[in-house]
């Protein structure tokens, strides 16, 4: 890819920058735009990806591979949606692409409505207790497992609602479905996970698939490269 050129500097960034200002900037190829834009939506599509490919470094390749085609095509943004949601479109299809390439696709919309009751999984405090920290390691790792053997329709509504935070029509919007369709598969996801954790470990307190720090710095640097803009 060609490098890009670098734009005359602009005024510092801080979290009060208009989403506007930031996509602006970042068609001018304005590193620290680009970096903001990363920073904050880096973790949200790694989880998207990651709940459908079920693989930690595939997930980081979409993400790099999102970042590239969106901050080549910024014209394409409209502002119709919020940033984050046309990221997440292009990670979710991105990843679902290489579904396809690997296997015989099963559309998200292909399972049928299911209703049951459950109690939303608790996502947990950290501690700095070498033996709690220990526990909530290993908590972590066995509802990781049981999140990824959700069916697809029911890992994705749970990924974005219950570990992104997104609403209820944030969600539908995002994988193309009702509301209503969100909220009972969402019903469902809670329900398959309780009974596939909880008789093993009870109450759950973790914080599952975490995409910070050294690894968040690593993707961002790798597509700054790509886009040849940064050192």
């Amino acid at each position: 890819m060609t490098a890009m050129h670098r734009t005359a500097t602009f005024p510092a960034i801080d979290t009060g920058t208009p989403e506007a200002e930031l996509v602006r900037r970042a068609q001018a190829r304005d590193e620290a735009a680009l970096r903001a834009i990363m920073q904050a939506n880096n973790r949200r599509l790694y989880r998207l990806a990651r709940g459908i490919l079920r693989s930690d470094s595939e997930a980081e390749d979409v993400v790099q591979e999102t970042y590239v085609r969106a901050f080549t095509h910024l014209d394409g943004f409209r502002g119709e949606s919020a940033l984050s949601t046309w990221l997440s479109r292009i990670a979710i299809n991105e990843a679902l692409g290489r579904v396809r390439s690997q296997k015989t696709h099963v559309e998200l919309g292909s399972v049928p409505e299911a209703t049951l009751e459950a109690q939303i999984i608790q996502f947990p405090l950290s501690s700095a207790d070498p033996e709690k920290s220990m526990a909530q390691r290993e908590i972590q790792r066995v509802v990781e497992r049981a999140v990824d053997e959700l069916p697809d329709v029911f890992r994705m509504v749970f990924i974005a609602r219950v570990m992104e935070g997104m609403s209820m029509e944030e969600t539908a919007a995002l994988l193309g479905v009702k509301p209503e369709t969100v909220k009972t598969r969402l019903h469902r996801a809670r329900a398959m996970l309780r009974e596939n954790v909880e008789k093993k470990i009870g109450p759950v307190v973790m914080d599952a698939f975490p995409f910070a720090g050294v690894r968040c710095e690593r993707l961002t640097e790798a597509v700054l490269k790509r886009l040849g803009i940064g050192a």
